[in-house]
């Protein structure tokens, strides 16, 4: 096994030829024979370095309009065969094959392809069949053969052949291998999940391929990373960098905002549930009713708005602790506000289309489902009891349910005039969860008279709406589907107090 290989022979076919001239020059100065194809060939010859067409190598011209050009034995012969080996050594000179020791090649833009909308035939044409049939058996052969499969890692070639003056370690190839699978196999799954999805097979597969290492994971002791790209999403104004707990109460956090189109809203969150969230006429005034439903809970929470953050807000926000604010845009005096205080991290929402799918890891596999795109207005709620809810409280009910729909399971909501009086959350009975809401808005001065409750699941017993009606509600929403559903309407009528189901039940575990 060779530990040291010299560079002589060099196939060269590329999409894109960005920074591709410095290594062109690099390797004519070393004297390294170039073969190339198409483009390619034609960017190397007007760069007046002498390069060999392929065609002369296999003797056959592109074909098939360039869908066949190196798929050869002559080009793949020279790329896997194994030096030292004297078996391969002899048909590389019975067939006059020339030992390829550098294969630079890229693949057609599929991704890119299909998210520009294109038709299936231009989709189909960019899958790409010679280049990723080069990328694998270079790869292959990285005992005796480099393989660059990526403009990203051109300067770390182009450094290498001018610091080692052509040749390269076994390390070297081993870590360009490595790049160049994880190249083949992401390729290969976006052409996978284009095909897989008016008839999808039942399997798992995901690769994205920027990624962000975090500070820690959700405790100091645990590693964490995250998978994505922020930049995409988010520009950062102000601030550290998201930790793993920013980045899952953030997650939440535009979840939940992104259900209030309407009026200017803004949510405070802590662990991934709102503490307080309000829509009012005016962005302050949206602020100061989030903060009054816990202002104990919002310290260190993170904070999304769905409007512009003026100088105003940005002094009000600016009054306590929080981690994290999120906003589509701000007033450049907001800015400056915001940013005079240190270990606050300020960032603008861009507009970046989300996952349609959830997953996560789960025992010894991966479970997954649809995003929970549904809400319930109040064309979708079936009163059903004898009091029937005014206007105004649906409009409530329907702020509610939103809310309700990203809390934790158990849980109730409990809100009036579009602004959370308080919820109970996370609770392992919903009674409990009924009586820490009742406990939470009594301990910040709610009065809950003619305010709504919104249960995310449905009451296996009255004592919910008995406990509710007794606190001040005046109308409840539920899904429904209880066998003891009826019990829970009568109490409703016993109490003089309207209910709606919905038929859809929003659990979040």
């Amino acid at each position: 096994m060779s530990q040291s290989v010299q560079i002589k022979n060099a196939l060269i076919s590329v999409y894109y030829k960005d920074n591709l001239e410095p290594i062109i020059h690099e390797l004519n100065r070393l004297g390294v024979n170039i073969y190339s194809t198409g483009g390619t060939e034609t960017f190397i010859r007007n760069l007046g370095v002498e390069v060999i067409p392929v065609e002369d190598l296999t003797s056959y011209p592109s074909i098939l309009g360039g869908r066949v050009k190196t798929l050869h034995p002559k080009v793949f012969g020279g790329i896997l065969a194994r030096r030292n080996f004297d078996g391969d050594e002899q048909q590389l000179a019975q067939y006059e094959i020339p030992e390829i020791d550098l294969v630079i090649v890229d693949l057609y833009p599929f991704e890119e392809t299909v998210k520009s909308g294109a038709g299936e035939e231009d989709v189909i044409e960019k899958i790409d069949i010679g280049g990723i049939s080069l990328i694998r058996a270079a790869a292959k052969n990285f005992k005796d053969v480099v393989i660059v499969a990526s403009k990203n890692d051109y300067g770390t070639l182009e450094n290498i052949l001018k610091t080692q003056e052509g040749a390269t370690t076994l390390d070297q190839r081993r870590s360009f291998a490595h790049k160049a699978f994880n190249i083949s196999s992401h390729y290969d799954s976006a052409i996978f999940q284009y095909f897989n999805q008016e008839e999808p097979l039942p399997v798992f597969k995901q690769s994205i391929q920027s990624s962000q290492v975090l500070r820690y994971g959700e405790n100091p002791h645990q590693k964490g990373v995250f998978y994505g790209d922020l930049d995409a999403m988010f520009t950062k104004l102000h601030g550290k960098e998201l930790s793993y707990n920013n980045l899952v109460d953030v997650d939440a956090a535009v979840a939940l905002i992104d259900e209030f189109t309407g009026e200017p809203t803004i949510a405070i969150l802590k662990h991934t549930n709102a503490c307080g969230i309000a829509s009012r006429s005016f962005i302050k005034e949206a602020w100061i009713d989030a903060l009054a439903c816990d202002p104990v809970s919002a310290f260190g929470g993170v904070i999304i708005a769905n409007d512009e953050i003026d100088a105003e807000t940005a002094t009000e926000i600016s009054k306590i602790f929080y981690e994290v604010l999120i906003a589509p845009a701000y007033t450049d005096e907001a800015v400056k506000i915001l940013q005079e205080k240190k270990n606050r991290i300020i960032l603008v929402r861009q507009p970046v289309a989300l996952p349609e799918k959830q997953f996560k890891t789960l025992l010894n596999g991966v479970i997954e489902q649809d995003k929970d795109a549904v809400i319930e207005g109040p064309a979708q709620m079936t009163p059903v009891t004898n009091r029937k809810p005014t206007e105004h409280e649906l409009k409530d009910l329907h702020f509610a349910n939103k809310v309700v729909k990203h809390t934790k399971s158990n849980t109730i909501v409990f809100a009036k005039n579009n602004q959370l009086m308080s919820s109970g959350v996370g609770q392992t009975s919903r009674v409990d969860s009924l009586r820490q809401a009742v406990i939470k808005a009594e301990s910040f001065g709610f009065d809950l008279k003619g305010a709504v409750m919104a249960s995310d699941a449905f009451f296996p017993f009255p004592d919910c709406v008995e406990l509710a009606a007794e606190a001040g509600i005046t109308a409840v929403l539920q899904p429904g589907g209880s066998i003891n559903d009826k019990l829970s309407v009568a109490m409703c009528d016993e109490k003089n107090i309207s209910m709606v189901t919905t038929g859809v039940r929003h659990f979040k575990h």
